[in-house]
């Protein structure tokens, strides 16, 4: 029976191209990766996330490489699908995960959801089981400002993500990670407005960071990159 993730993407063959052939990228890059590095795997708000780029800033007090597999409209399934290529093929000694969203936008059922993310952390932890997997919060959304896109577009992104479901995704999450040998990490402060909304000059279409965001994320992702 095919999946709710597999008829979402077969539905757009442009973005399962792009998948798959970002993950072969992935695995032929990951013949030539140093061992027990830090890993950050997620969707499109990892795909994104330029730590690579930021590795190279002086004094950041880190000690090992950062290497990035995010990869765009993935979800929980995706990646348990993947983890040989995106996880296992590091041999990470940290593992920042942000996964999940996708999921709650495609509406994926939680039960299916939360049960496919407890199976990445027990899987990782079995076969990683010195790691550190560090759970990350969702990122705030702004369904208010109008960053120009098309009304349908907008209207599709944020039919099921809200500040609201994503706070109660994200307690749900912290519950996951307390019981599979992880830790959840919120470093989304200074990413909202007074309104609790995430900032209009951090993103470019009110759920996705711009690098000014991502780079507020990744100084306060700093302590726990460097423990």
């Amino acid at each position: 029976m095919m999946t709710r993730t597999q008829q979402l993407t077969d539905l757009n063959p442009k973005i399962k191209a792009f998948q798959d052939q970002l993950r072969a990228n992935y695995a032929q890059a990951n013949r030539t990766v140093i061992p027990g590095q830090i890993v950050f795997v997620g969707s499109s708000l990892m795909e994104l996330f330029p730590v690579e780029q930021f590795q190279h800033k002086a004094n950041l007090g880190l000690t090992k490489q950062l290497y990035n597999r995010g990869i765009r409209a993935t979800t929980t399934a995706d990646v348990l699908a993947h983890l040989q290529t995106l996880i296992f093929d590091l041999k990470p000694s940290q593992l920042v995960i942000n996964i999940g969203s996708n999921d709650i936008g495609f509406g994926v059922p939680e039960q299916q959801f939360l049960a496919n993310y407890a199976a990445i952390l027990e899987q990782v932890h079995v076969q990683l089981p010195t790691a550190q997997i560090t759970v990350l919060a969702y990122y705030p959304v702004n369904t208010q400002a109008d960053f120009g896109g098309k009304k349908a577009t907008h209207d599709h992104l944020y039919a099921r993500r809200s500040n609201v479901t994503l706070t109660a995704a994200n307690q749900k999450v912290a519950t996951l990670a307390q019981q599979h040998h992880a830790v959840f990490y919120n470093a989304n402060a200074g990413l909202t407005d007074t309104d609790g909304n995430l900032k209009a000059d951090l993103t470019f279409d009110g759920a996705h960071l711009l690098p000014a965001g991502y780079e507020i994320v990744f100084q306060n992702l700093l302590p726990q990159l460097r423990s």
